[in-house]
């Protein structure tokens, strides 16, 4: 038996890196995963990579800038398993631009927001009344060390993930009462990104060498462990927290 046994999740960012290792152990843990992401190509793959695993992975396109496509992934999971119990908000935006603070725009700003905590909170408010009603919901989201500490030339992105930490202490305050817990994780993690530019493999090189741990950790095998046992029964007094999982410590980027 696994420790997500009978749940249902819906976790967005589904089709690469920290997302697709979540829903990838959420499966094998025994949940029943709504995986979101635009490239249903990838979340066809996830769903074979899990189809030894006693949960079920069933991909659904979605673009969480687009509000209909939330209300969907909703929609399947309340229709195939009636309800909704553990959602793990992990499409957020990544590191897409980088420009110095004094040239960052207003449109750099809200392509983030828009992406990130606004889309964080429509996801949380659809699943809500399902979660309030069984009075039992975890909710997972993701942010960044890039929010609580300085890093060159991504403000915007910083900002947003400051704001995913701020919702995820609100929620935690008031949707405490109804069994549902609210906890940010913030994943310094080796991703099939990081192999794509000579600056990410320059990263994950430095990161190997100078991390206390001796290497960069990876979605499946470092990250979602703990977002699993967050996503458990056996998380329900861990409330509001935020959660670095960084191996210890992180590099200048």
């Amino acid at each position: 038996m696994g420790i997500l046994d009978g749940k249902t999740a819906i976790i967005t960012g589904a089709s690469s890196g920290v997302g697709y290792g979540c829903a990838l152990r959420f499966a094998e843990e025994g949940a029943n995963v709504i995986a979101c992401a635009r490239r249903l190509e990838n979340l066809e793959r996830l769903r074979e990579e899990a189809g030894r695993f006693s949960g079920k992975i069933i991909p659904q396109k979605c673009d969480i800038s687009i509000e209909s496509n939330l209300d969907a992934a909703v929609e399947k999971a309340v229709e195939l398993f009636g309800t909704v119990h553990i959602l793990a908000n992990i499409a957020q935006g990544g590191l897409g631009t980088s420009s110095p603070l004094e040239e960052t725009t207003l449109e750099e700003c809200m392509a983030y927001y828009m992406t990130g905590p606004i889309a964080s909170m429509k996801m949380m408010q659809k699943c809500f009344p399902y979660m309030k009603k069984q009075r039992y919901g975890r909710i997972i989201n993701c942010s960044s060390e890039a929010a609580s500490r300085g890093v060159k030339g991504v403000a915007a992105y910083g900002m947003c993930k400051a704001a995913v930490e701020s919702l995820t202490r609100s929620a935690a305050q008031e949707w405490g009462k109804y069994g549902i817990t609210t906890n940010v994780f913030m994943p310094f993690i080796k991703t099939e990104g990081t192999e794509k530019s000579e600056r990410g493999r320059e990263m994950a090189e430095r990161v190997a060498r100078l991390n206390p741990t001796r290497r960069f950790g990876t979605p499946y095998e470092d990250c979602s462990p703990m977002v699993a046992f967050l996503a458990s029964e056996g998380a329900g007094y861990i409330n509001g927290e935020s959660i670095n999982i960084s191996g210890g410590g992180t590099v200048p980027l």
